[in-house]
């Protein structure tokens, strides 16, 4: 908080540490101490993965503040170090903050004078627009109007869960948003097996506009609440595989049946066994970062935050992410991996609606809106 930082920085010391990728970045000239979380050196699951940096602040010698001078570390050159232990990336590993300067940069159509250069600061504490495009001068005065949210694009045909569309069976309908809506699931995995669904046409995560992103994390959070509260933890899994419509699908998992590690382990080897290479995202990436629109995938989201993710290049088992949740491993329900072998009377599906929206109420922010 003492650091200006809208003042301080250099951008041509923030391209050169771009280029040059140092594993420690030390600085001084601010004459406080700050040692920023580890960023990464490459784009996850797109580029060659690479060692991390760290970017480390050191106060003057003989502070009267008793700030932190000195830094003692022991460093391996990178020619003797093994490949793989140097790439390794640790837990708390974040996105390369220069990428998102030089997005920035890139967006502006002149260049900006060194007190303009906001974005270029000496914590990497980005100021309120990085990342968006820059706001209009009659924005900035609050005089313009809110800019329209994009249309999503319209199916080619019939789609089943366009929230508009005479193909959604509506007796299913538990919870509806201002983007997204909630229904259960037709051929539930489990009674309380509940769909995240957009209400316009989107065909996955990522081609969703920002207003739906925030909706959808509204719900998950929603939906973590509501089954811890009945001793459940739940798994999120999309295919982005032979599907229209994205479908967001959240199974709730007994919490004295199995823990989140076990989860994941059943999933990762189910996985092998398939030959489907999943793969772990790490904590402060998303998914969005590892897929472009269009690309075919399967993603988990556990309740814990943990994500893995396939880039689908071939055929892939429409049913493997039920399958693996209906396995001996977890909930031993093999019977009904397949939703068409679990199908139930209208009156069956109304009722088993009914009881979920009214047990859901106290969590639903739809309705307080």
């Amino acid at each position: 908080g003492e650091i200006d930082t809208k003042k301080r920085g250099s951008k041509l010391v923030a391209d050169l540490a771009a280029s040059l990728k140092p594993r420690y970045h030390f600085a001084a000239l601010e004459k406080a101490y700050y040692e920023r979380l580890p960023y990464r050196n490459h784009t996850v699951l797109q580029e060659t993965p690479q060692h991390v940096s760290r970017f480390i602040a050191l106060a003057d010698v003989g502070n009267t503040s008793k700030k932190k001078y000195l830094y003692a570390f022991s460093i391996v050159p990178m020619s003797l170090m093994d490949p793989a232990e140097l790439v390794k990336q640790p837990q708390d590993v974040t996105e390369n903050p220069y990428k998102k300067l030089r997005k920035e940069a890139q967006k502006s159509k002149a260049p900006l004078c060194a007190e303009e250069e906001t974005a270029c600061q000496f914590f990497f504490d980005l100021n309120k627009h990085q990342g968006k495009k820059r706001p209009s001068e009659g924005k900035e005065r609050g005089s313009s109007q809110p800019k329209q949210a994009k249309k999503p694009p319209q199916p080619t045909g019939p789609c089943w869960f366009c929230l508009a569309s005479p193909e959604v069976e509506k007796h299913l309908v538990v919870s509806i948003g201002t983007h997204c809506y909630l229904a259960l699931a037709k051929g539930g995995l489990l009674p309380d097996h509940v769909l995240i669904l957009p209400i316009g046409h989107y065909q996955s995560v990522v081609d969703l506009s920002s207003e739906v992103v925030e909706e959808v994390a509204k719900y998950k959070a929603a939906l973590k609440e509501f089954f811890r509260s009945k001793g459940k933890r739940y798994v999120l899994f999309e295919r982005n595989y032979r599907s229209q419509h994205l479908q967001l699908q959240v199974i709730p998992v007994p919490l004295d049946h199995c823990s989140a590690e076990d989860i994941k382990e059943s999933f990762i080897s189910q996985a092998q066994e398939q030959q489907i290479e999943l793969l772990e995202i790490p904590e402060h990436s998303d998914i969005t970062q590892v897929a472009q629109p269009g690309t075919p995938y399967f993603y988990v989201e556990l309740d814990t935050g943990e994500k893995l993710f396939h880039r689908i290049r071939g055929r892939f088992p429409l049913h493997f992410g039920r399958s693996v949740l209906a396995s001996e491993a977890l909930l031993a329900l093999p019977q009904r991996a397949d939703w068409r072998q679990c199908a139930a009377e209208r009156a069956e599906e109304a009722a088993q609606a009914l009881a979920f929206r009214r047990d859901f109420q106290p969590f639903d922010f739809a309705l307080r809106a």
